[in-house]
């Protein structure tokens, strides 16, 4: 897959957090500092201060010297890389690689992700305009590079989108600086007269090497795509996780069970005070040849049991193969939930325990596996199989009730099955039908039944259903699609009354 980036920069990140968690702060001029050689130094300026000339490494006092009204806050760098890694982990609903830029600014991986906005500036505004909405003051590019998104992004000045081998026409024109390079490089550079990238690109690299060194000559290279940058994208630890080292390694079931059993009752323990609840779990086993070995489970509904939870792992422990021994055990909840402490009855009819249901279900699947138990409800659709739909939890309620006024099979086939039938009269019954090789005789029938097709969904003949019965009592709900006279019809099988 070819590569894109997007390099989103804060321009005022320090000062737009201060006025997220101050709004009195809004339109005033304000910075933070920190000490610096024994001085208080700028390290970041508000707008309205920034449109005063003023800019970080700046003494304060020498600020104050020229406005006095302006207010002073102390820098918090700890508290800053913290809140930029949580904005990149919100970034995770626009692209699944995000790194950090220290220290106001993210890259993006968005390869492959952009056709899902419509397109790449579709895709840069959603992203722009969401964090200026939030009150952050931002700037973004889009380039097949790292370092030609950050230097369009922070000194471009005309489109934010360089077309995929453009990044030598998109640097051309910026300053040395926009190569990240360090302060040396750039006075070096600006005493040589370089005010532009153009002026050096054409320049052999031998002799760039001489002049500036490696730094240059890397620096230039990930920008225009000869050189791999490595991202570093950031990974969010898991919120729901416990861990077990083992003082010795763990070869056996027993072993295994006692370690899963304290990582339940840790965990369930958080899940009470938290009022939340296990859906699905990973058990984890790192062994010391450098193997991971793993079992999951799931469940119905959201569960802190320990003790139901246990007896669901237990039922794959035996999956686990330990080999030289376990060091290290992991439990995670992938899955989490609420947990309401008063539990209504299962589906409004009361007389249930819904936990007991639950936990049946779960113990079941356990077994024979989840996809052996189904749920369905009722859609608000005529066309039969878009009527029902499945659902995966015990607590979700259905929007509409089930049709009562007509009959309706117990088992509704996926899809119809084609059949055979002798019929007397266009509008009657079958007489008998052919499924599956077997003729069976119908000894009583009921219908028609029209059902017209959902234009709004498709179109085409409507259906005429029956409900027959064969002489050996089994009920069939068939249908006829289309009409005699202008074509000729299909018969089919679509149910079975239970």
């Amino acid at each position: 897959m070819h590569k894109r980036y997007m390099s989103v920069w804060f321009r005022y990140f320090a000062t737009d957090r201060m006025v997220r968690l101050h709004p009195e702060l809004k339109d005033k001029p304000f910075l933070l500092y920190a000490p610096e050689r024994g001085r208080m130094v700028v390290k970041a300026s508000s707008q309205a201060l920034t449109r005063e000339g003023v800019m970080p490494s700046m003494v304060v006092a020498d600020v104050r010297a020229i406005l006095p009204s302006v207010e002073v806050y102390p820098e918090e760098p700890d508290v800053q890389e913290k809140h930029l890694a949580d904005i990149a982990e919100y970034c995770f609903r626009y692209t699944p690689v995000v790194a950090t830029d220290p220290s106001d600014g993210l890259i993006l991986d968005i390869s492959g992700c952009a056709h899902l906005w419509g397109g790449e500036l579709p895709y840069l505004k959603a992203i722009t305009t969401r964090f200026q909405k939030g009150g952050y003051e931002v700037r973004a590019a889009i380039a097949d590079t790292i370092g030609t998104a950050w230097a369009v992004a922070r000194y471009g000045r005309n489109s934010p989108i360089v077309d995929s081998g453009k990044q030598t026409e998109a640097l051309f024109f910026l300053p040395p600086t926009a190569l990240r390079l360090d302060s040396t490089t750039l006075e070096r550079m600006r005493k040589l007269g370089f005010r532009e990238i153009g002026q050096f690109i054409p320049i052999p690299r031998t002799n760039l090497r001489r002049r500036f060194g490696d730094n240059l000559l890397t620096r230039l290279g990930q920008a225009l795509g000869t050189e791999h940058e490595m991202l570093n994208p950031i990974h969010p630890a898991p919120v729901y996780q416990e861990r077990l080292p083992c003082l010795e390694p763990i070869r056996t079931a027993k072993g295994i069970k006692i370690a899963l059993r304290h990582l339940l009752e840790t965990l369930c323990e958080r899940f009470f005070r938290e009022g939340k609840g296990m859906r699905t779990g990973i058990l984890k086993g790192y062994r010391i040849d450098g193997e991971t070995v793993q079992i999951s489970i799931g469940t119905n509904r959201a569960s802190r049991n320990a003790a139901h939870l246990f007896k669901l792992f237990e039922l794959k422990i035996p999956e686990i193969e330990p080999a030289l021994g376990i060091e290290l055990f992991t439990l995670e909840a992938t899955l989490v939930e609420d947990v309401s402490e008063t539990q209504e009855a299962l589906w409004n009819t009361g007389g249930n325990n819904p936990k007991a249901i639950a936990e049946l279900l779960d113990n079941i699947a356990g077994k024979v596996g989840m996809q052996a138990i189904h749920r369905y409800f009722p859609q608000e659709h005529y066309w039969p199989e878009n009527s029902v739909k499945e659902v995966n939890s015990l607590e979700e309620q259905p929007e509409t009730d089930w049709r009562t006024d007509r009959p309706r099979p117990l088992h509704l086939l996926p899809r119809p099955e084609p059949v055979e039938v002798m019929v007397v009269l266009p509008d009657y019954p079958p007489l008998h039908f052919r499924y599956r090789g077997n003729i069976i005789r119908v000894a009583k029938a009921d219908g028609p039944e029209r059902i017209e097709q959902e234009w709004w969904l498709q179109t085409g003949p409507p259906r005429d259903y029956y409900c027959v019965e064969g002489e050996d009592g089994a009920r069939y709900w068939l249908f006829r699609l289309g009409l005699y006279g202008s074509e000729k019809p299909r018969w089919f099988l679509h149910g079975f009354f239970v």
